[in-house]
């Protein structure tokens, strides 16, 4: 099991990492929502346990508002010292899937992380991606935008299935030589310049609105909302 952990107390932190990594798991760390956004949006983890309050007075719920509607899906476990039923619930509703209160078993919080892994294990993955009139499937590897059929090279399309697994969201060219291109470097290319533009004219070129976009200083996103 790949988990992310975004909590900001050290001493917590190490307990928790410890006790996943000796129990088998993969763990990622990160000590602000800032990186937490980051981690979860950029990387594929089957769990997520997020602190309710974290650095600058971040409440992890406000976090995982921003990852739902990012379109990251991961379940998400709380960890909270606010034990009020009316705290559960609004964890709840603000797109947790679990909830703990501190202190905690370690023995019950690795349960429930084994709990939340298999439901979405049994829950069969999208065999589609749909963005605005955007439409990939992605078992026949077809791409279509309204009744237009848009012929992609393997790169191409890996791009665009990124770009569309995170609409609605800036994806960064880290984010791109990492996942797209699986470099944990900057290749000091235009590789990304040259996929982006030709990308662009596969599923822009004719249509009245845009769906690929640049956001200057940040990266690309691919939307159909105006902004």
């Amino acid at each position: 099991m790949k988990v992310l952990l975004v909590e900001d107390n050290e001493r917590v932190a190490k307990f928790i990492v410890k006790g996943l990594q000796e129990a088998g798991h993969t763990v990622d760390h990160a000590d602000n929502g800032r990186d937490g956004i980051f981690l979860a949006a950029s990387s594929a983890f089957d769990v997520i346990i997020m602190d309710r309050m974290l650095p600058d007075n971040v409440d992890g719920l406000a976090i995982i508002g921003t990852l739902r509607s990012a379109g990251v899906r991961t379940p998400i476990l709380i960890l909270s010292a606010l034990s009020d039923v009316d705290e559960r619930i609004k964890g709840l509703q603000s797109g947790g899937d679990d909830y703990l209160t501190k202190p905690f078993a370690f023995g019950e919080l690795l349960a429930r992380l084994d709990a939340l892994a298999r439901r979405t294990q049994s829950n069969p993955k999208a065999t589609s991606l749909d963005v605005g009139d955007l439409h990939m499937d992605l078992l026949s590897r077809k791409v279509t935008r309204g009744q237009r059929n848009i012929l992609l090279q393997p790169r191409e399309f890996k791009l665009l299935e990124y770009l569309m697994r995170h609409a609605g969201q800036v994806v960064t060219r880290t984010m791109m030589i990492e996942n797209v291109w699986e470099y944990h470097f900057d290749p000091q290319t235009n590789v990304i310049d040259v996929h982006i533009s030709k990308l662009r004219q596969r599923i822009d070129s004719d249509f009245e609105r845009p769906l690929l976009r640049t956001v200057r200083n940040a990266g690309y996103m691919l939307t159909a909302h105006d902004e």
